[in-house]
């Protein structure tokens, strides 16, 4: 760990292969074991986006922190995607476990192998509104506005996103 200042993340977390609530719950195990999990959003069943044919999501968001940079962090989900049993496949596919970094505290990071925040976080109702319940008014770095804005002005459906309550 190059920076021992701790920072707070946001991770988005998904699965709709197989256990799908066991993963998050493994997935969130394995995330405590190295990082602190602060809160947990509730777990939201969700319409799966680009391809559309497969099976339903269950969603989550964490808030944690963590003293890793961002590419350590990226290292470290990639890992625990793989451990669990991901398998690398088409953009949009079926998978066993997804873990997004969402925010990184205010940086912004546009590499060709991370970006941060996340490209598409402000178009994906699966994750705004489990963020939505654990940080409304955390701002968005790039465009300012907050998680609550950024909810406001997405056009959703209501059996889009379905809360299902806490993990």
């Amino acid at each position: 760990m190059v920076d021992s200042q701790f920072v707070k993340i946001y991770l988005g977390l998904g699965s709709n292969i197989e256990d799908r609530i066991g993963n998050l719950r493994q997935a969130l195990s394995l995330l405590s074991q190295k990082m602190k999990v602060n809160q947990v959003s509730p777990v939201y069943d969700t319409a799966p986006v680009g391809n559309t044919e497969q099976p339903r999501f269950l969603n989550l968001v964490c808030e944690t922190t963590t003293s890793l940079t961002p590419m350590e962090l990226l290292t470290l989900l990639k890992g625990i995607e793989t451990s669990m049993g991901r398998k690398s496949g088409p953009i949009n596919s079926p998978r066993l476990i997804d873990i997004d970094i969402l925010f990184y505290n205010d940086r912004i990071i546009n590499t060709t192998k991370l970006t941060i925040p996340h490209s598409r976080l402000t178009e994906r109702a699966f994750v705004l509104v489990p963020l939505a319940d654990i940080a409304p008014n955390l701002l968005h770095p790039v465009n300012g506005k907050s998680i609550k804005q950024l909810l406001g002005v997405l056009q959703t459906s209501s059996n889009d996103v379905v809360r299902l309550g806490k993990i």
